[in-house]
């Protein structure tokens, strides 16, 4: 069976599809009768390198950054974060750092702080470098924001 749809969300909830307003792509969605994925089966996936483990949020975060230099001086820093998701974040540092790096960073909102290692460094622009910083520890809630589930359906363009 096919449905079409206009402007709408799809979301997929057990056996059911669930309609959420306010978006503009036309979907077209083949409803079928094939059972779902249990997690037994979901845990001997092969994770595809390419894919985000986490939908990335652009939001400006206050935070203050602990750790390091290259030149092992201590540094601290305050920023803001740049985009987040529930594995960690793109900030600016102007602290001279290195990939595989751990820092510290703590949201100032809350005063949590998590210990996170670079993975990501991005060209210097007015004397601060753009850089990916992961969690070491898993900790969704940091950014005091909840992320959609795994199982949301986003429409392409």
């Amino acid at each position: 069976m096919q449905a079409r749809f206009s402007p709408c969300l799809l979301k997929k909830a057990a056996s059911k599809i669930v309609l959420l307003p306010q978006t503009r792509w036309n979907v077209t969605v083949s409803i079928m009768g094939a059972p779902l994925t249990t997690q037994k089966e979901k845990q001997n996936w092969i994770t595809d390198p390419g894919r985000r483990r986490s939908m990335r949020v652009l939001l400006s975060v206050p935070i203050s950054v602990n750790g390091k230099t290259v030149q092992n001086q201590d540094f601290s820093e305050e920023t803001r974060t740049l985009v987040v998701n529930a594995h960690g974040a793109l900030i600016s540092l102007a602290a001279p750092v290195v990939a595989n790096q751990t820092i510290f960073v703590s949201n100032n909102a809350t005063e949590e702080t998590e210990e996170c290692r670079i993975v990501y460094l991005g060209n210097t622009q007015a004397g601060k470098a753009q850089m990916g910083v992961e969690f070491l520890s898993p900790s969704p809630t940091f950014w005091q924001i909840d992320f959609p589930p795994e199982d949301w359906v986003m429409p392409e363009n």
